[in-house]
């Protein structure tokens, strides 16, 4: 990038605040053509308040926005969009009934005013050139886009974005949902975007890849601005000091730290459900760690929904020895299960509701008199929580949705603990939170071992159920193909028998 090359887009001291919260307090940044610009933080540091304030979303409450050169002000998303600016939020915004070549020619018609006839032909021409460009040329452009994988949402999501002439494409965790694979050919498509002159900025919390894709680093912390710097003269370490201001010890249980005790507290037993899951045995001890993993499609996710009650199985389920029939959640909770599930804002989340609301939704007998809900021990239990678990927020009846994501899994979290549960599933736990998130959450499963709590984790990250882990099972089209103690965990072998490549199920 050449030390003359006029800035695309100039953010000057940008504020923004909220009802007792500095969102952004006097940041700033710069974005040239032709770069890949990460920003980076922990979750509540102003990461999205600065984007949706470039995709005119927000308003500033002061500073300034120069656009190639000349003061701009972008009062509501049309301006953006004309701007050249596109965002690709973590939440996808695709209509799931409509086709893959409407999806992507929606923004065109947006920007469309008056009333016009569709023209269905110049929707399949443009949208077989943005997949072209994307290297998805073979996809069925009359496919409904809610019958793709997330990867193939992914890529129409980013196809509508481009579909206007783009000069700065925003993507905020836009792999979270990826494979490895799936990642590496996102990668490949934002460089070359990149080598096409569009500036990208790219939020992310997983820093070993923002260090291989993006050409400048920047970092906030609390709504500030703390430095911008090349990616080639950034560490992972030297990211995260920048990002916590503090030191975060470790993302791995230290050795030694095994809080296994004798009795069983969760066992499935030969549980199948339609043709995916297939005899599947486990057992989790109280005060253990048990994780599970397996590619997208092995038959994780169905498993947490057999486990919490929300799909039919056969096979037997106890719970501290007792047998139990779940045929919904709320029976799962009376036998003393939580979980924890991984559409954070879709189905863990109730975004309008209070945090102590949110907190006390699995539990209402607990905080009811006479079928009387009593505000006083709303209060209680949700205060207890947010001191418990460190939920930063400025106050109790602040609305879920204005939470960071990182204390919004804190709060979803505490929603399961209130209910007292003898077993704690988690279905991709730290998902899109930073890395100082991630640690305040490991300490209290760790800590929640200690006291005796059975706990499954169900990730896609590797790098957390080896860290966080007594054992893990490894899952392939529906069956268990290994199984591994905490000392003989490793990448390698565990993607082995993720792939269907390798087996390890000798028992030790």
């Amino acid at each position: 990038m050449s030390d003359n090359l006029t800035p695309l887009i100039e953010l000057k001291q940008i504020k923004k605040g909220f009802p007792g919260v500095q969102a952004l307090d006097g940041v700033s940044l710069t974005v040239y053509p032709g770069e890949i610009h990460a920003i980076i933080g922990e979750n509540g540091a102003g990461k999205s308040t600065l984007m949706n304030i470039l995709a005119g979303e927000l308003q500033p409450d002061s500073g300034e926005i120069i656009f190639q050169g000349r003061p701009v002000r972008i009062p509501h998303p049309n301006v953006s969009q004309q701007l050249g600016i596109s965002v690709v939020y973590q939440e996808l915004a695709l209509a799931p009934n409509l086709t893959v070549a409407e999806n992507i020619s929606l923004n065109t018609v947006r920007t469309s005013f008056g009333l016009e006839f569709v023209n269905r032909r110049d929707f399949a021409v443009k949208a077989k050139a943005v997949l072209s460009q994307l290297g998805m040329a073979s996809l069925d452009l009359r496919q409904p886009v809610g019958r793709l994988t997330v990867a193939q949402q992914q890529m129409v999501e980013i196809g509508k974005a481009i579909s206007t002439d783009v000069k700065v494409l925003i993507l905020d965790e836009p792999n979270s949902a990826l494979t490895k694979e799936e990642t590496d050919h996102l990668f490949a498509v934002l460089r070359d975007l990149r080598a096409a002159g569009v500036a990208i900025i790219y939020i992310s919390h997983r820093l070993e890849e923002v260090l291989s894709l993006s050409d400048r680093i920047t970092v906030l912390r609390d709504g500030q601005w703390v430095e911008t710097m090349p990616a080639e003269s950034a560490t992972v370490d030297r990211l995260i000091a920048r990002m916590v201001g503090r030191e975060v010890d470790t993302l791995f249980r230290p050795q030694g730290a095994s809080t296994v005790q004798t009795q069983i507290s969760f066992e499935v037993k030969e549980l199948s459900s339609t043709a995916l899951l297939r005899d599947l045995s486990f057992m989790v001890h109280a005060g253990e760690v048990v994780g599970v993993a397996g590619l997208p499609g092995a038959g994780k996710d169905e498993l947490v929904e057999c486990c919490f009650g929300l799909r039919p199985y056969t096979g037997a389920i106890e719970v501290k020895g007792q047998p139990v029939r779940l045929t919904e959640p709320d029976q799962a909770i009376k036998h003393g299960l939580a979980l924890i599930p991984a559409d954070r804002r879709g189905t863990g989340a109730m975004l309008v509701l209070s945090v102590q609301d949110n907190i006390v939704a699995a539990n209402l007998s607990q905080v009811s008199r006479a079928g009387l809900l009593q505000r006083p021990a709303i209060r209680a239990v949700g205060q207890q929580y947010v001191q418990q678990l460190d939920i930063r927020i400025a106050g109790l009846t602040q609305a879920m949705g204005t939470l960071s994501g990182g204390n919004q899994q804190k709060v979803i979290l505490a929603r399961g603990l209130a209910t007292q549960p003898a077993v704690l599933i988690l279905h991709e736990p730290t998902r899109g939170i930073d890395v100082g998130a991630k640690a305040e959450i490991y300490a209290i499963l760790q800590q929640l071992a200690a006291e005796g709590v059975a706990i499954l984790i169900v990730s896609s990250e590797l790098p957390e159920l080896i860290g966080q882990c007594d054992r893990i099972l490894v899952m392939y089209q529906g069956a268990f193909t290994g199984e591994f103690d905490r000392d003989d965990a490793a990448e390698e072998p565990i993607l082995a028998c993720a792939m269907g490549q390798s087996t390890h199920l000798e028992t030790t």
